[in-house]
């Protein structure tokens, strides 16, 4: 009985030895084959990697192939990284990427290679390029910075039907010198146009600004870049971008007379069609003499009779009896008009 404890333990003990030669030799063949991953040929990074600004609020992204790489059957494909002002990542096998983005904060951004059909090669390292901050004293920038577009119609033009104006107003920074004077800018697709009339407020800084027509289509769905710079004798002032997007900032879209003209005769056609559907179905059954019955003229209940009296004498004596009788007329036509 003493026996079968120890057997058991040393039965233990060589299931623990084997699962632990186990693991010495699965460690043994995964870590050479982890050394030989290392030695997989990598890809080189790309080379004269560049950031332009190249409109108000919008960059380019360029680089090339390294001229180094081996020229093999593999498709090189690029992996490019936001770094900021607002991160963001995505891949492509161009070697050019335009982006639309703030830029008073600066701008920063990465790229490497990457095999773009999947081959067993290994990315390149990242390669890095950026634009700073501009120059400006800090608190000199405005803000709270909103914008309104306005959409009416172009009477009496045949190509545009919309006219958009733009209106955007902001605050004086904190830091900004009295003399501060600031100058609005929109940009919609490639074209940029500078604020002619402003708003001021009483230390007679600008604080609002209005275009009465530009170039924006009455139905644009692109991104609008609007930004405010500014200058004084006494600061540098920093400037502001912001990106809006139109349909969040639209308001007042009046449609042209035309559309109005057609908008009018749909709803009359509808409700000239509703018309005739109802005289035709009171043609057949008049609802009104379902809802509102005619009112019967009142008739007579009270029977008229024809009274004929006749004298009879007894023969017994002078007695004189006198007998009533009466006589349903037939057919005694009722008056119509009857007082109450």
């Amino acid at each position: 009985m003493a026996t079968r404890p120890s057997s058991f333990c040393l039965l233990q003990n060589l299931i623990v030895m084997a699962l632990a030669f186990l693991i010495l030799l699965g460690a043994t063949v995964i870590l050479p084959a982890d050394f030989l991953s290392d030695k997989k040929p990598s890809l080189l990074p790309p080379a004269n990697f560049t950031v332009t600004a190249t409109g108000l609020a919008q960059v380019l992204l360029r680089w090339e192939p390294s001229p180094d790489q081996e020229r093999r059957s593999i498709k090189l494909g690029y992996h490019v990284k936001i770094n900021g002002p607002q991160e963001d990542d995505y891949e492509t096998s161009d070697t050019e990427s335009s982006r639309e983005t703030v830029l008073h904060e600066g701008f920063s951004a990465s790229v490497r290679t990457i095999p773009w059909e999947g081959h067993p090669v290994r990315p390149s390292g990242w390669v890095t390029a950026g634009l700073s901050a501009p120059a400006g004293a800090a608190g000199t920038s405005a803000v709270n910075l909103t914008c309104t577009a306005n959409t009416a119609a172009s009477e009496g033009t045949r190509g545009r039907q919309y006219r958009v104006s733009l209106r955007c107003s902001w605050l004086p920074g904190q830091a900004s010198p009295e003399d501060t004077w600031y100058f609005l800018y929109y940009r919609y697709g490639s074209q940029t146009e500078e604020c002619r009339e402003y708003g001021r407020d009483v230390l007679g800084r600008s604080v609002a600004g209005w275009f009465p027509g530009t170039v924006i289509p009455g139905r644009g769905r692109d991104l609008l870049a609007v930004r405010v710079n500014g200058s004084s004798r006494h600061a540098a002032i920093r400037p502001l971008d912001r990106l809006f997007a139109l349909h969040a900032i639209g308001s007042d879209e009046r449609k042209p007379w035309a559309e109005w003209f057609l908008i009018a005769l749909a709803a009359a056609v509808g409700f000239l069609f509703a018309f005739s559907l109802i005289r035709r179905a009171s043609s057949r059954c008049h609802p009104w003499a379902t809802l509102f019955p005619p009112v019967p003229a009142p008739k007579s209940h009270i029977k008229d009779f024809i009274v004929s009296i006749n004298y009879e004498k007894s023969g017994s004596g002078e007695t004189e009896v006198e007998v009533m009788s009466y006589a349903e007329e037939q057919e005694l036509e009722v008056l119509d008009d009857f007082v109450f």
